[in-house]
């Protein structure tokens, strides 16, 4: 009796300290939350979204051509990564141990930790300076770095997840190992490499660093790859760094805005995957 008073004890108190560790781990997430709710929900508006930024010292204008850049340039940068990170997650899976496939994950373990500022400073040497210009290609491509680890090592572990009997069966059936990895072996893993993918979306919207070095910012509508573009995250250092306090409120806003576009990506991210689970539940 007495041991089991001990084991109930000691379950209990594993379980507080869990959800003490929660509570402290949710206190900074809800501080930010509630803090850009309380400043930026004032400057929210349908200019802020559709207007471009006022010079300096004048008030209203908005974020609208920042709000364009990003999402062209993380479209470009899902462009570039999404086909090379699956296609290197099916070759670390399917790869077997062979020192290739161990450089391959080797080299996207060290990307997924890289400092987004030091792919900025490599893209800006390698595309800005011999292109002699900013543009938003070349913050599509350091984009598009930061994005390709996380595609990558989310695919294999993903491949690795799908049961074997389902390979086997393919295999039964007379395909080739080809057609069983595209059409049996991915299409399973499909809702948790598309959250994967989304998480890296999202990480890739939140990115300024990289920015600073090759897109360098716009205060104009701008479509054209071969020319500077301006982004959420770089107008927000923008609009901050200013002396005015009508550029500080609009700073709010669209740092409310980023943080919700990027949180929206991470509950489509689980909701995929909720569903991914329920559908092989059935």
């Amino acid at each position: 009796m007495s041991l089991f008073r001990h084991r109930r004890l000691v379950d209990r108190l594993g379980r507080g300290l869990c959800g003490l560790a929660t509570l402290l781990a949710l206190v900074p997430l809800v501080s930010v939350l509630v803090w850009l709710v309380s400043h930026g929900a004032r400057g929210l508006s349908f200019a802020l979204f559709t207007e471009l930024p006022k010079p300096f010292g004048e008030v209203g204008g908005g974020v609208g051509q920042a709000l364009l850049g990003t999402g062209i340039m993380v479209g470009v940068a899902l462009l570039l990564s999404m086909p090379l990170g699956i296609l290197a997650g099916i070759a670390l899976a399917e790869g077997g141990k062979s020192r290739f496939v161990q450089i391959v994950r080797f080299v996207a373990d060290v990307l997924a930790g890289a400092p987004s500022i030091a792919v900025g400073v490599f893209v800006y040497t390698a595309v800005v300076m011999p292109m002699h210009g900013f543009s938003a290609f070349a913050g599509a491509l350091a984009l598009a770095v930061l994005m390709l680890p996380t595609i990558t090592r989310s695919t294999e572990e993903l491949l690795r997840l799908v049961p074997i009997h389902l390979r086997e069966a393919g295999l039964a059936l007379g395909l080739p190992a080809w057609r069983v990895t595209l059409s049996v072996t991915l299409k399973s893993a499909l809702p948790g490499v598309a959250t994967g993918i989304m998480l890296a979306v999202a990480r890739a919207a939140g990115e300024t660093a990289p920015l600073l070095f090759t897109a360098f910012g716009s205060q104009y509508w701008a479509w054209n790859l071969s020319e500077p573009m301006a982004a959420l995250p770089l107008q927000i250092f923008t609009l901050a760094s200013s002396p005015f306090e009508a550029w500080h409120q609009q700073a709010w806003a669209a740092a409310l805005v980023l943080v919700t576009l990027v949180l929206l990506a991470n509950l489509g991210a689980r909701f995929v995957t909720r569903r991914a689970r329920g559908g092989m539940a059935l």
